[in-house]
């Protein structure tokens, strides 16, 4: 007699996030999104790296300095460079007062918040005024001398800061208020959707303007913060929402019956289910961010410390139109990042979908 074959077993299941990232990946327009916001994060924190005047690290009277982190913080660059009188000229500088000295520059030679003098390399000329792009230029230069990619390069940072952080700060407000007023219902349902309602009739850009008549000179985090307290509601009604729905599901059920209390209910059982439509909804704030930004920037509202900034390039072709590269290329880092995190979103939304999958 013949051994019967053993039956065949069925692959396993893939979880809810697996199966999503999954179907994310086949779709090719929001993937290709997803790696483009990637590479834009990156190139945003290593801008210092590929733009900038000042050494990634150099030699100096026998130390050793990273004088590039002033491009990070305030203060990065050492005193002593400042008490030698250098006033961010390094090359000629270094050679001048140590003969021995080194030092590794950016790949670019260009800086997003001073024009390059001439001669401060060796040959090197001074950077034009309002310069068309050019193999030293690569997107030229604006009405002040300026380097376009430099600015656009740095610009990226403070639109990255700006969406990231305003969505943070909203996403902990909406989950929390919505976590609690889908779980628990009654006083604290219609408290928090009365408190949505008026945050939803206050407009964010009132708001700035505001408080730029209170503030004299808002910096950036001040703004981060407007944003993030005025664009939480929208998460807050989807994450009510979905709690609503989940809330008497088998699974809830049980973890009341084994005596779980109600915060590890909500934070361990419900959230992680109802996250999907919060992750969509984030995913479209960071582009509105990111625009909102750009058009105060624009109008002239920027924020203390946002000098690199895609609106405030792009509101310098206003009187400078013979200019188009101050206009495109700004134009252009605006209209793609906003429009691939709509593609994530839209991407992310059509894998979460059960109706989409098979």
């Amino acid at each position: 007699m013949t051994e019967a074959s053993p039956a065949p077993t069925a692959p396993p299941s893939r979880g809810f996030w697996r199966e999503t990232w999954h179907r994310f990946r086949s779709e090719r327009l929001a993937f290709a999104a997803l790696c483009f916001i990637a590479a834009m994060g990156v190139a945003a924190v290593l801008a210092p790296f590929v733009a900038g005047t000042r050494p990634i690290v150099c030699s100096y009277k026998g130390r050793v300095y990273f004088p590039f982190l002033e491009y990070y913080f305030e203060g990065g660059q050492s005193g002593v460079f400042l008490q030698d009188g250098f006033l961010d000229s390094f090359p000629a500088n270094l050679k001048k007062k140590d003969p021995s000295s080194w030092a590794v520059f950016p790949l670019l030679y260009v800086d997003p918040f001073r024009r390059v003098d001439a001669d401060e390399r060796e040959g090197q000329a001074r950077d034009p005024s309002r310069g068309p792009p050019t193999l030293r230029n690569l997107l030229g230069t604006d009405d002040r001398g300026y380097d376009v990619l430099a600015l656009v390069l740095y610009g990226s940072r403070t639109a990255l800061l700006v969406g990231l952080l305003s969505m943070t700060i909203a996403a902990a407000i909406g989950v929390i208020l919505g976590a609690l007023a889908g779980y628990f219902g009654g006083i604290a349902d219609l408290a928090i959707s009365r408190a949505i309602e008026l945050a939803l009739s206050i407009p964010t850009i009132v708001l700035i303007l505001a408080l730029r008549s209170v503030i004299a000179q808002p910096n950036l985090f001040h703004l981060v913060a407007v944003i993030g307290l005025t664009r939480w509601e929208t998460i807050a009604r989807y994450t009510r929402a979905e709690f609503l729905r989940l809330r008497e599901q088998d699974f809830v059920l049980a973890a009341r019956a084994l005596g779980s209390p109600w915060h590890r209910i909500i934070f361990r059982h419900i959230l992680p289910n109802a996250l999907a439509p919060v992750i969509v909804t984030l995913t479209f704030g960071i582009a509105q961010a990111i625009l909102l930004e750009s058009a105060l920037s624009f109008l002239g509202f920027s924020a203390a410390g946002a000098d690199a900034s895609w609106g405030k390039t792009l509101s310098n072709w206003q009187s400078n139109r013979e200019c188009w590269w101050l206009a495109v290329f700004p134009g252009l880092a605006i209209f793609l990042s906003v429009l691939a995190y709509n593609l994530i979103a839209d991407g992310f939304q059509q894998a979460t979908d059960p109706r989409q999958r098979n």
